[in-house]
Protein backbone atom coordinates (compact mmCIF):
# COMPACT_ATOMS: atom_id res chain seq x y z
CA UNK A 1 0.00 0.00 0.00
CA UNK A 2 1.50 3.21 -0.99
CA UNK A 3 1.75 6.35 1.88
CA UNK A 4 2.08 8.56 -0.78
CA UNK A 5 5.10 9.92 -0.33
CA UNK A 6 8.41 9.94 -3.03
CA UNK A 7 10.03 7.16 -3.46
CA UNK A 8 13.25 6.95 -1.44
CA UNK A 9 16.57 6.59 -3.08
CA UNK A 10 17.78 4.78 0.19
CA UNK A 11 16.55 0.83 0.85
CA UNK A 12 15.23 -1.23 3.68
CA UNK A 13 18.05 -3.11 4.45
CA UNK A 14 17.85 -5.90 6.90
CA UNK A 15 19.80 -9.18 7.66
CA UNK A 16 20.05 -11.71 5.15
CA UNK A 17 18.71 -14.35 7.79
CA UNK A 18 15.60 -12.32 9.29
CA UNK A 19 13.30 -12.67 6.01
CA UNK A 20 12.90 -16.27 6.64
CA UNK A 21 12.40 -16.08 10.43
CA UNK A 22 10.15 -15.11 12.93
CA UNK A 23 7.94 -11.68 12.49
CA UNK A 24 9.56 -10.31 15.63
CA UNK A 25 12.94 -11.16 13.90
CA UNK A 26 12.36 -9.61 11.01
CA UNK A 27 11.12 -6.20 12.97
CA UNK A 28 13.85 -6.43 15.16
CA UNK A 29 16.29 -6.46 12.05
CA UNK A 30 15.24 -3.32 10.62
CA UNK A 31 15.21 -1.73 14.09
CA UNK A 32 18.86 -2.69 14.93
CA UNK A 33 19.79 -1.54 11.05
CA UNK A 34 18.30 1.97 11.89
CA UNK A 35 19.97 2.29 14.96
CA UNK A 36 22.97 1.22 13.73
CA UNK A 37 22.86 3.78 11.25
CA UNK A 38 21.73 6.59 14.33
CA UNK A 39 25.01 5.71 15.85
CA UNK A 40 26.74 6.47 12.68
CA UNK A 41 25.96 9.87 12.44
CA UNK A 42 23.53 9.24 9.90
CA UNK A 43 20.29 11.51 9.59
CA UNK A 44 16.79 10.60 9.11
CA UNK A 45 17.03 11.98 5.38
CA UNK A 46 19.57 9.18 4.59
CA UNK A 47 17.79 6.83 5.87
CA UNK A 48 14.79 4.92 3.88
CA UNK A 49 11.69 6.56 5.23
CA UNK A 50 9.51 2.89 5.57
CA UNK A 51 12.19 1.71 7.21
CA UNK A 52 11.62 5.10 9.47
CA UNK A 53 7.92 4.56 9.48
CA UNK A 54 8.30 0.69 10.74
CA UNK A 55 10.91 1.52 13.02
CA UNK A 56 8.35 4.28 14.47
CA UNK A 57 5.37 1.69 14.64
CA UNK A 58 7.37 -0.99 16.71
CA UNK A 59 8.45 2.18 18.99
CA UNK A 60 4.67 3.21 19.50
CA UNK A 61 3.86 -0.79 19.78
CA UNK A 62 6.63 -0.98 22.67
CA UNK A 63 5.53 1.92 24.68
CA UNK A 64 1.91 1.63 24.11
CA UNK A 65 2.09 -2.11 25.39
CA UNK A 66 4.59 -1.01 28.34
CA UNK A 67 2.18 1.96 29.54
CA UNK A 68 -0.59 2.75 27.08
CA UNK A 69 -0.54 5.96 25.41
CA UNK A 70 0.54 7.61 28.61
CA UNK A 71 3.95 6.03 28.02
CA UNK A 72 4.24 6.49 24.32
CA UNK A 73 3.91 10.23 24.86
CA UNK A 74 6.40 10.37 27.90
CA UNK A 75 9.04 8.76 25.85
CA UNK A 76 8.89 10.11 22.48
CA UNK A 77 11.11 12.82 21.83
CA UNK A 78 9.51 14.86 19.46
CA UNK A 79 5.68 13.72 18.82
CA UNK A 80 4.39 16.07 15.68
CA UNK A 81 7.71 13.73 13.70
CA UNK A 82 7.29 10.70 15.35
CA UNK A 83 3.69 10.67 15.29
CA UNK A 84 3.38 11.23 11.34
CA UNK A 85 5.80 8.25 10.87
CA UNK A 86 3.90 6.11 12.83
CA UNK A 87 0.52 7.17 10.82
CA UNK A 88 2.32 6.68 7.87
CA UNK A 89 3.57 3.32 9.19
CA UNK A 90 0.51 2.17 9.84
CA UNK A 91 -1.68 2.96 7.16
CA UNK A 92 1.47 2.04 5.01
CA UNK A 93 1.43 -1.11 6.47
CA UNK A 94 -2.48 -1.94 6.20
CA UNK A 95 -2.96 -1.43 10.04
CA UNK A 96 -6.32 1.02 9.27
CA UNK A 97 -7.78 0.10 13.04
CA UNK A 98 -5.01 1.15 14.30
CA UNK A 99 -4.65 4.31 12.54
CA UNK A 100 -7.61 5.58 13.38
CA UNK A 101 -7.23 4.31 16.84
CA UNK A 102 -4.29 6.07 17.14
CA UNK A 103 -5.63 9.15 15.75
CA UNK A 104 -8.67 8.82 18.28
CA UNK A 105 -6.38 8.78 20.98
CA UNK A 106 -4.12 11.43 20.00
CA UNK A 107 -6.92 14.00 19.57
CA UNK A 108 -8.20 12.83 23.30
CA UNK A 109 -5.10 13.26 25.07
CA UNK A 110 -4.13 16.73 22.93
CA UNK A 111 -7.64 18.36 24.50
CA UNK A 112 -6.71 17.73 27.86
CA UNK A 113 -5.38 20.54 29.58
CA UNK A 114 -2.25 20.58 30.85
CA UNK A 115 -2.45 19.56 34.20
CA UNK A 116 -4.97 16.74 33.80
CA UNK A 117 -2.46 16.19 30.69
CA UNK A 118 0.35 15.82 33.55
CA UNK A 119 -2.22 13.96 35.90
CA UNK A 120 -2.90 11.17 32.94
CA UNK A 121 0.82 10.92 32.32
CA UNK A 122 1.75 10.22 35.85
CA UNK A 123 -0.98 7.90 36.12
CA UNK A 124 -2.48 9.85 39.20
CA UNK A 125 -6.16 9.12 38.34
CA UNK A 126 -7.21 10.16 41.81
CA UNK A 127 -6.51 13.79 40.68
CA UNK A 128 -8.18 14.22 37.43
CA UNK A 129 -10.24 17.07 36.67
CA UNK A 130 -9.22 18.15 39.95
CA UNK A 131 -5.46 19.85 39.70
CA UNK A 132 -7.35 22.42 37.51
CA UNK A 133 -10.40 23.42 39.47
CA UNK A 134 -12.05 21.03 37.84
CA UNK A 135 -12.68 23.44 35.08
CA UNK A 136 -11.64 19.62 32.83
CA UNK A 137 -14.17 16.94 32.15
CA UNK A 138 -12.93 13.97 33.96
CA UNK A 139 -14.69 12.12 31.24
CA UNK A 140 -12.11 12.86 28.48
CA UNK A 141 -9.42 11.30 30.27
CA UNK A 142 -11.86 7.87 31.02
CA UNK A 143 -11.92 8.54 27.81
CA UNK A 144 -7.90 7.98 27.17
CA UNK A 145 -8.48 5.10 29.68
CA UNK A 146 -10.95 3.23 27.34
CA UNK A 147 -9.09 3.92 24.61
CA UNK A 148 -5.70 2.34 25.95
CA UNK A 149 -8.07 -1.24 26.61
CA UNK A 150 -9.20 -0.30 23.19
CA UNK A 151 -5.46 -0.95 21.56
CA UNK A 152 -4.55 -4.31 23.46
CA UNK A 153 -7.70 -5.61 22.29
CA UNK A 154 -7.53 -4.71 18.79
CA UNK A 155 -4.32 -6.44 18.77
CA UNK A 156 -6.09 -9.67 18.70
CA UNK A 157 -8.02 -9.13 15.52
CA UNK A 158 -4.91 -6.50 13.45
CA UNK A 159 -1.65 -7.46 14.67
CA UNK A 160 0.48 -4.54 13.93
CA UNK A 161 4.16 -7.06 14.94
CA UNK A 162 2.83 -9.47 11.58
CA UNK A 163 1.49 -6.34 9.74
CA UNK A 164 4.72 -4.31 9.47
CA UNK A 165 7.01 -7.62 9.24
CA UNK A 166 5.44 -8.55 5.77
CA UNK A 167 5.22 -5.05 5.12
CA UNK A 168 9.03 -5.15 5.45
CA UNK A 169 9.79 -8.24 3.47
CA UNK A 170 7.58 -7.00 0.76
CA UNK A 171 9.45 -3.69 0.31
CA UNK A 172 10.33 -2.54 -2.98
CA UNK A 173 14.83 -2.89 -3.59
CA UNK A 174 14.81 -4.44 -0.48
CA UNK A 175 18.34 -4.96 0.43
CA UNK A 176 19.64 -8.44 2.44
CA UNK A 177 23.33 -8.03 3.95
CA UNK A 178 25.00 -10.00 6.21
CA UNK A 179 27.14 -8.44 9.12
CA UNK A 180 29.81 -7.81 7.64
CA UNK A 181 27.66 -6.33 4.40
CA UNK A 182 26.18 -4.14 6.46
CA UNK A 183 28.91 -2.80 7.95
CA UNK A 184 30.25 -1.87 4.71
CA UNK A 185 27.23 -0.71 3.77
CA UNK A 186 26.64 1.83 6.70
CA UNK A 187 30.14 2.87 5.57
CA UNK A 188 29.72 3.96 2.54
CA UNK A 189 26.89 6.06 3.32
CA UNK A 190 28.64 7.45 6.19
CA UNK A 191 31.47 8.45 3.63
CA UNK A 192 28.60 10.48 1.45
CA UNK A 193 27.89 12.89 4.14
CA UNK A 194 28.82 16.08 3.15
CA UNK A 195 29.43 17.58 6.87
CA UNK A 196 30.50 14.54 8.46
CA UNK A 197 33.78 16.11 10.11
CA UNK A 198 30.85 18.76 12.00
CA UNK A 199 28.68 16.15 12.91
CA UNK A 200 31.08 14.31 14.20
CA UNK A 201 32.34 17.19 16.48
CA UNK A 202 28.98 17.76 17.38
CA UNK A 203 28.22 14.71 18.44
CA UNK A 204 31.59 14.39 20.51
CA UNK A 205 30.55 17.56 22.36
CA UNK A 206 27.13 16.19 23.07
CA UNK A 207 28.94 13.17 24.59
CA UNK A 208 31.06 15.16 26.44
CA UNK A 209 28.65 16.85 28.21
CA UNK A 210 26.66 13.79 29.37
CA UNK A 211 29.49 12.43 30.65
CA UNK A 212 29.65 11.01 34.08
CA UNK A 213 32.13 12.97 36.43
CA UNK A 214 34.72 10.16 37.14
CA UNK A 215 35.38 10.29 32.93
CA UNK A 216 35.30 13.99 32.81
CA UNK A 217 38.51 13.74 35.56
CA UNK A 218 39.79 10.83 33.62
CA UNK A 219 40.10 13.18 31.05
CA UNK A 220 41.35 16.17 32.33
CA UNK A 221 44.56 13.41 33.86
CA UNK A 222 44.88 12.11 30.39
CA UNK A 223 45.35 16.14 29.06
CA UNK A 224 47.93 16.97 32.08
CA UNK A 225 49.80 13.55 31.38
CA UNK A 226 49.97 14.43 27.10
CA UNK A 227 48.15 11.20 26.87
CA UNK A 228 44.93 10.35 24.53
CA UNK A 229 42.22 8.43 26.30
CA UNK A 230 41.02 5.08 24.62
CA UNK A 231 38.92 3.17 26.98
CA UNK A 232 37.27 2.97 30.48
CA UNK A 233 37.40 -0.20 31.16
CA UNK A 234 36.37 -0.72 34.68
CA UNK A 235 35.30 0.51 38.15
CA UNK A 236 36.95 -1.54 41.11
CA UNK A 237 35.49 -0.68 44.56
CA UNK A 238 38.27 -2.64 46.22
CA UNK A 239 41.89 -1.20 44.98
CA UNK A 240 44.06 -0.20 47.97
CA UNK A 241 45.64 3.21 47.98
CA UNK A 242 47.71 4.41 50.34
CA UNK A 243 46.43 1.63 53.20
CA UNK A 244 42.83 2.37 52.40
CA UNK A 245 40.12 0.41 50.20
CA UNK A 246 39.20 2.74 47.44
CA UNK A 247 36.59 2.86 44.48
CA UNK A 248 39.58 3.22 41.24
CA UNK A 249 38.79 3.40 37.64
CA UNK A 250 40.54 1.48 35.31
CA UNK A 251 42.23 3.26 31.71
CA UNK A 252 43.68 2.56 28.47
CA UNK A 253 45.31 5.27 27.02
CA UNK A 254 47.39 5.49 23.75
CA UNK A 255 50.70 4.97 26.16
CA UNK A 256 49.03 1.85 28.37
CA UNK A 257 46.89 1.00 31.06
CA UNK A 258 46.62 2.76 34.40
CA UNK A 259 44.28 3.95 37.52
CA UNK A 260 42.43 6.93 38.32
CA UNK A 261 41.67 7.42 42.31
CA UNK A 262 40.14 10.22 44.17
CA UNK A 263 41.81 11.35 47.58
CA UNK A 264 40.50 14.90 49.23
CA UNK A 265 40.20 17.38 47.15
CA UNK A 266 42.72 15.84 44.16
CA UNK A 267 42.40 12.75 41.43
CA UNK A 268 45.57 10.64 40.81
CA UNK A 269 46.47 9.03 37.63
CA UNK A 270 48.29 6.23 38.77
CA UNK A 271 50.35 3.32 37.02
CA UNK A 272 49.51 0.02 37.89
CA UNK A 273 52.82 -1.99 37.58
CA UNK A 274 55.22 0.82 39.51
CA UNK A 275 52.73 2.73 41.71
CA UNK A 276 54.22 5.79 40.33
CA UNK A 277 51.69 8.87 40.28
CA UNK A 278 51.76 9.94 36.57
CA UNK A 279 49.36 12.90 36.50
CA UNK A 280 47.10 15.13 39.61
CA UNK A 281 44.29 17.32 39.28
CA UNK A 282 42.40 19.29 41.95
CA UNK A 283 38.57 18.32 41.59
CA UNK A 284 37.99 22.91 40.74
CA UNK A 285 40.85 22.11 37.76
CA UNK A 286 38.88 19.10 36.38
CA UNK A 287 35.47 20.73 37.08
CA UNK A 288 36.52 23.71 34.79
Amino acid sequence: MSTGQPASKHPVVLAIESTETANEDVVDSNVTVVNAMYAELLDAPEIAPNALRSYYVDFYLTQALAGGFAQYVFTVPERDEIDAYVREGLEGMGATAHLALFNRTAAAFDALSEDDADAYLDGDTESFGEADGGTTSPEAVRELEELDEAFESLLETEDILELNAAWLRGQEGLLLLDDEQLELHIAERVAQIPNLAERQAEAAEEALENAPEFELIIRELCDVAGQELQKITMGDPNYEHNGETVLAWHFTTDQGDFIMVEEDDEAYMISPSTREIVAAVEFEEADA
